[in-house]
């Protein structure tokens, strides 16, 4: 069935209401607030800037938000990297302009996709996959080994260790993060993360990627479907995901819709 476009309004409500909250970051170690700003610092010298909105500033307040984003990242000097996280559908006059003159890099715009988990849940596994969930720390480094080389970046052990360490702070919730793999012949092919947010009806899927040689075969799409039913076992309904264009077809096809977009600014010391 066809969402109507009140359906998908509701759903981009839904959103911004429950998710643009401490929601987004929950695995943060610290947040500090900047006006509407939002300043998340997150194991591994990591730092994010997000916010529910930006209060109607102007293009000259919102530059001073930025700068007064940057002065507080560069005063910690184990933050090397900073991502500011922009949506499409906000009203930030002058934000592009005032991130690239202070250094930051736009990343390819991803689509903000939304929808019922029962349309996800039900995708056969392909002959001779095995999907499980991966828990133990080599486990987990050799997923998220495989997963960089799958968007076609080098192996990042220190996000290895990094989504090692969450998952050990995480285990013993029943509603923590969730990382799962889908194998062929002893090979890992494709994983990604399910993030069930406490105290919403969402469950985040993230970090989705099939090996180059493997795409096309159903593979992610019962990736996707194991997780959806775990999300739904926890009693969450709404699924959300940011998706490259690899991954947004197939989620289409399933039934979620593309309420939006985000687009990644990404700053290094």
């Amino acid at each position: 069935m066809t969402e109507r476009p009140a359906d998908v309004s509701a759903y981009l409500r839904a959103y911004d209401e429950q998710l643009r909250t401490d929601a987004e970051t929950p695995s943060a170690l610290a947040v500090e607030r900047r006006g509407p700003l939002r300043l998340v610092t997150f194991a591994g010298g990591r730092g994010f800037v997000t916010y529910r909105d930006l209060a109607g500033a102007d293009a000259e307040e919102i530059a001073r938000l930025v700068d007064a984003a940057l002065d507080h990242f560069r005063a910690d000097g184990s933050i090397v990297r900073v991502e500011w996280k922009t949506r499409g559908h906000d009203r930030a006059p002058g934000l592009h302009e005032a991130l690239v003159a202070r250094g930051f890099r736009a990343e390819e715009p991803e689509s903000i996709m939304i929808g019922p988990l029962t349309a996800l849940a039900d995708a056969p596994t392909p002959a001779g996959v095995t999907i499980r969930r991966a828990t133990e720390p080599e486990d987990v480094r050799a997923v998220s080994l495989m997963v960089d080389r799958a968007f076609g970046d080098e192996g990042d052990e220190n996000r290895a260790r990094d989504l090692i360490d969450r998952l050990a702070r995480e285990r013993d919730r029943p509603d923590g993060m969730q990382l799962w793999v889908a194998e062929t012949e002893g090979q890992m092919v494709c994983g990604g993360r399910l993030e069930p947010v406490p105290d919403t009806d969402f469950a985040g899927i993230w970090g989705g990627a099939t090996l180059p040689a493997f795409r096309g075969c159903g593979i992610y799409r019962a990736l996707t479907a194991a997780r959806a039913r775990a999300a739904l076992a926890l009693g969450r309904t709404l699924v959300h995901s940011d998706s490259t264009e690899h991954s947004r077809p197939i989620l289409e096809r399933s039934g979620l819709r593309r309420v939006s977009t985000t687009t990644p600014y990404q700053w290094r010391r």
